[in-house]
């Protein structure tokens, strides 16, 4: 986490939410469990329909439940807006939804009992009629300020170093983190999960500190092996890493852990140490720049420009602590041909339901995709009921999308945001062109088994009421203030 985000969400801690913003009152009563569950309607015989609906109303009367609507194509109703999907304009692949696999996430889990932890990833990470199918996932190389201490996997004592790499070893990991991964993989053979540090090795780093400072040049082909070994180490134990970012959010060097290193410098960095040392490995992995918010788009571009280093990098990683969803599309447009990630937001405890419910799936699950990302994550899988674990200086009040207690197990807003995607729009699906009614922001996307996935948030302060057309078809549904709905067909 970053220090921007706690000075930018402590001034929105105190407001509901307003023009698109989430608010986050620390007055508020924490969402610490589950409304009882919306009454079923009177008439439990399923009626004929054409289009599943999945709703979550602001208010939390209901939490993504499927609806029993008749939602069935016919002529559109001129009376009503009209949200048009149209399959014939297609756009980026989509390659998953989720969240961060944080080391106190994964020790949360962890402790649960064996049948009960099993449970949760099967509700968590398969894909089937009963589940929300999570399809991407990030973790930390390292420790990450949700980690119960700050480490890294080649710490040596005091004035001394180890540029051959001798001390290396993810053995820690071996306790919670890569335990719960080979469950996830066992039930998700192809998720993605993508590996960012927080920091280098402390001996690699101008300050010899774990918080802030640079990589000090002499150690950049060093710092390369280490995140080859890293990679090597994972494969080993029977895990993949799809892609990573050369360091979180490297413009910060305030959080705990912490590394800054500029454009210019990860340009270099990848260009002359990181890219070559994967080549020479044999290593796949995707190279990611950037992963840092939005605000400062001409950081992954000035990467991009240095021809050699674009020739390793995949493509571009955001956050959106700072600016606004539409400059993934500047670096979209400058470079079209390299992709675009969404790779973290938190939610600041205790949260506002409503307006945390409507800024993230209005500005990550409608927004991010509509500027050309191909994965939407949420930050942090779980924490306890006091926000724990963190390092020191670490985020002390990021809301899990669960919240482990014990035995207890809570579902925040982040778990309904995701699920609104991820149990509907698959891996391989792309993304394809609808239109933005006033107050209805939306994103359509067509999945490689055909259904159409329309999600649709009421930005309006009443219900609304408009057509979902296709090919011709309309069908009209109604909505309440706040709500999201997903529809499929």
């Amino acid at each position: 986490m970053i220090y921007t985000k706690r000075i930018l969400l402590s001034v929105l801690a105190a407001a509901s939410f307003l023009g698109g913003v989430a608010g986050c009152s620390k007055s508020e009563k924490a969402d610490s469990s589950n409304p009882a569950p919306a009454p079923p309607p009177t008439n439990n015989t399923p009626v004929k329909a054409d289009v599943a609906f999945w709703l979550t109303n602001a208010d939390k009367s209901v939490l993504f439940k499927k609806q029993n609507a008749s939602l069935v194509f016919t002529t559109p109703n001129a009376q009503y807006a009209t949200i048009e999907v149209d399959t014939t304009t297609a756009y980026q692949t989509i390659d998953g939804f989720g969240y961060t696999l944080t080391g106190g996430s994964a020790t949360l889990i962890n402790g649960l009992p064996a049948d009960q932890k099993d449970a949760l990833l099967q509700e968590l990470f398969k894909s089937d009629s009963t589940h929300i199918g999570v399809s991407y996932l990030r973790i930390s190389i390292g420790a990450s300020d949700l980690s119960d201490a700050t480490f890294t996997y080649d710490e040596v004592a005091d004035g001394q170093t180890d540029a051959s790499l001798n001390s290396f070893s993810i053995n820690r990991e071996k306790t919670d983190l890569i335990p719960i991964l080979k469950k996830i993989i066992s039930i998700a053979p192809n998720i993605k999960i993508l590996g960012s540090p927080w920091t280098a090795p402390t001996w690699m780093k101008t300050n010899r500190s774990f918080k802030g400072g640079s990589l000090k040049p002499e150690y950049y082909a060093v710092y390369a092996n280490y995140l080859v070994k890293y990679i090597q180490a994972m494969k080993a134990e029977g895990i993949n890493i799809d892609a990573i970012t050369p360091q979180n959010e490297p413009l910060n060097g305030d959080n705990n852990p912490s590394m800054v290193m500029q454009a210019g410098e990860q340009a270099v960095f990848i260009r002359d140490n990181l890219g070559p040392a994967f080549r020479s490995a044999n290593v796949n992995t995707k190279i990611i720049t950037y992963d840092h918010n939005a605000d400062r788009p001409e950081y992954p571009i000035e990467v991009l420009n240095d021809a050699q280093a674009r020739g390793f990098v995949d493509g571009s990683a955001f956050h959106l602590y700072g600016g606004d969803i539409s400059a993934l599309n500047i670096v979209h447009n400058r470079y079209p041909d390299k992709n675009i990630y969404f790779t973290e937001q938190w939610v600041g405890g205790p949260g506002n339901f409503s307006g945390d419910l409507q800024w993230h799936v209005e500005n990550l699950i409608i927004g991010a995709p509509r500027n050309w990302s191909r994965n939407v994550l949420e930050w942090n899988l779980a924490a306890d009921q006091n926000y724990r674990p963190y390092t020191n200086g670490g985020c002390s009040t990021c809301l899990g999308a669960l919240t482990i207690s014990g035995y207890n197990v809570t579902r925040n807003v982040s778990y309904y945001i995701i699920a609104h995607a991820s149990k509907f729009v698959r891996p391989g699906s792309v993304r394809i062109a609808s239109n933005v009614p006033a107050n209805l922001p939306n994103v359509a996307f067509k999945n490689p088994d055909g259904k159409k996935v329309l999600v649709v948030l009421n930005k309006s302060t009443s219900p609304e009421t408009f057509n979902i057309k296709f090919n011709g078809k309309a069908t009209t549904v109604t909505i309440n203030n706040g709500a999201v709905a997903t529809f499929i067909w």
